[in-house]
């Protein structure tokens, strides 16, 4: 059941149907993609010494060639840990780390970076060495010569890295049976929104990317704006070459591309369906998104990294009715459950609450991950008697959409990407004018949530003034965590608020934060 067979059939079903675009250009057929898929993997076997079963990093932003990449992992029976281009080189050598990759493939921009900060044991090759060493007499487009590697169902496929409170990134194991059932779930869910090419302008090693399967079984365009900017330009070329397109969207990019300068009103047409996700969308936002697109191109899905985008989804049906108060209620959560799982509201013990009350949302079915890598204890914490325990609090109603009230792990989402407060607490602790330190989310207009850091000075306030301390602390996580991750504030105070067992109430925190500024680039 290898997850690269949805290629191999695609070849052999729609040879000549584009697969691989960028701006207005056809890069590859599905045959030359699956050919290119094929050599990719025999060269990772054959030049770098890998064996089925072995981890291979992918450190790439989106590019063109991440399809054949991230295929020829999978076509050799080797397991893609795709990670966010957007990590600092100590992040990155951390995942390689904890994965034991044997390999690590990175886009230029970040090959001397990683080289510098080191690896460890994994090896570093950059994407344009590994196409090279691509025999192109085995991919010239002809054909291919053979289907994927044999593996099973419960083999890894995708190390979907996430983080948990302790602030300790863990691999979510993503099985081939997982990636079947998502993407089978995709097909019936999205239904028609897979009928069209997918314009990748979200991080394709995250939902972007999961989504993309589907259009693959369909045998759709994989569409790159040129360049790898999403900009005015790009997006223009790209809809006008190829759409309708759907594309996947976090609520910031869906909030910029309300501005017609981004946008131009004459261009909507050339949009088939917008997923979106990946952090919670206000309302106000979610109406003016209606306003402009229309209810009938817009599909919300409701996951985590344990089971992506694969939990509850919100149907083009559903953003659109005649009583206000009913849509009002189901354009604040996040839907009902997703084809092929499960979902229920239950109290500490696992016990199912009555609907419109609130609790843990728990998750069951073919698309939730196997475990955590080499992490039996969280793994048992968060998979119990065949549940996922999320951690995220809820309520549900009594025709099944489920609304969330809160985060239980104090997850801040910005921009769609995760920011676990505990490693940038851990972060600003290494700094010796740090005593003690909390970060949580401020409420952001454009970027969802940003963070904000209050500090507890070790020196009592002798040293330097509180903005050269902060600038000071900036400086020092840009060189420790990726620059996302990093507070937009540091306040200053004499003591953190705690509880009678010396927990910090992170309420209590919130509570004196205004509004957040602007973030920057």
């Amino acid at each position: 059941m290898n997850i690269a067979q949805l290629l191999y059939r695609a070849a052999l079903t729609a040879p000549s149907a584009p697969a691989v675009c960028e701006g207005a250009t056809v890069l590859r057929d599905h045959r030359h993609l699956a050919g290119r898929a094929q050599a990719i993997g025999d060269a990772l076997l054959r030049t770098h010494g890998l064996r089925p079963g072995d981890r291979v990093a992918l450190a790439m932003r989106n590019t063109p060639v991440y399809p054949e990449v991230l295929f020829g992992v999978w076509w050799a029976g080797l397991v893609p840990v795709p990670m966010n281009a957007r990590l600092h080189p100590k992040e990155f050598a951390q995942l390689t780390e904890d994965c034991g990759a044997r390999l690590c493939v990175a886009t230029d921009e970040l090959t001397g970076p990683l080289h510098d900060q080191g690896l460890g044991a994994t090896a570093l090759v950059s994407v344009a060495d590994l196409t090279e060493a691509a025999d192109p007499t085995e991919a010239d487009g002809r054909g291919v010569a053979r289907p994927p590697a044999e593996v099973a169902a419960d083999d890894p496929a995708w190390l979907f890295y996430t983080s948990g409170t302790t602030g300790r990134p863990k691999g979510a194991t993503l099985t081939h049976g997982n990636l079947t059932a998502a993407t089978d779930s995709a097909l019936t869910d999205i239904g028609a929104g897979v009928e069209a090419s997918m314009l990748h302008i979200a991080p394709m090693s995250h939902a972007g990317g999961l989504f993309g399967l589907a259009h693959v079984a369909r045998g759709r365009a994989q569409v790159f704006p040129r360049g790898g900017r999403v900009d005015a330009d790009t997006l223009a070329e790209a809809l006008r070459a190829f759409g309708p397109v759907t594309f996947f969207a976090v609520p910031t990019i869906l909030r910029r591309l309300l501005d017609p300068a981004l946008l131009p009103d004459e261009l909507v047409p050339r949009v088939h369906r917008i997923l979106y996700g990946g952090a919670p969308m206000y309302g106000e936002d979610l109406e003016r998104i209606i306003a402009r697109f229309g209810p009938e191109r817009l599909w919300q899905g409701y996951g985590q990294g344990e089971s992506p985008g694969t939990i509850t989804h919100l149907r083009p049906e559903d953003h659109a009715g005649d009583d206000p108060g009913s849509l009002a209620r189901r354009l604040a959560g996040v839907g009902r459950a997703r084809t092929g799982v499960e979902v229920r509201v239950a109290d500490p013990d696992g016990r199912e609450v009555p609907a419109g009350t609130t609790g843990e949302v728990l998750v069951r079915g073919a698309t939730v991950m196997t475990g955590y890598w080499n992490a039996p204890e969280a793994t048992a914490r968060t998979l119990q008697d065949g549940w996922l325990h999320t951690g995220d609090l809820g309520r549900m109603d009594a025709d099944g959409f489920l609304t969330l009230v809160d985060r239980a792990k104090d997850l801040i989402i910005s921009g769609g990407s995760n920011i676990y407060p505990r490693e940038v607490e851990e972060g600003l602790l290494r700094h010796p004018a740090v005593a003690e330190a909390a970060v949580v989310g401020a409420a952001d207009p454009e970027w969802g949530e940003l963070p904000v850091a209050f500090v507890v000075r070790a020196d009592g306030g002798d040293g330097p003034g509180e903005a050269a301390l902060a600038a000071e602390l900036d400086a020092h996580c840009l060189g420790h965590m990726a620059r996302y991750k990093r507070p937009r504030r540091f306040l200053f105070v004499a003591a953190l608020p705690k509880n009678s067992y010396g927990k910090v109430l992170k309420t209590e925190l919130r509570g004196l934060i205004g509004r957040s500024p602007e973030a920057d680039s």
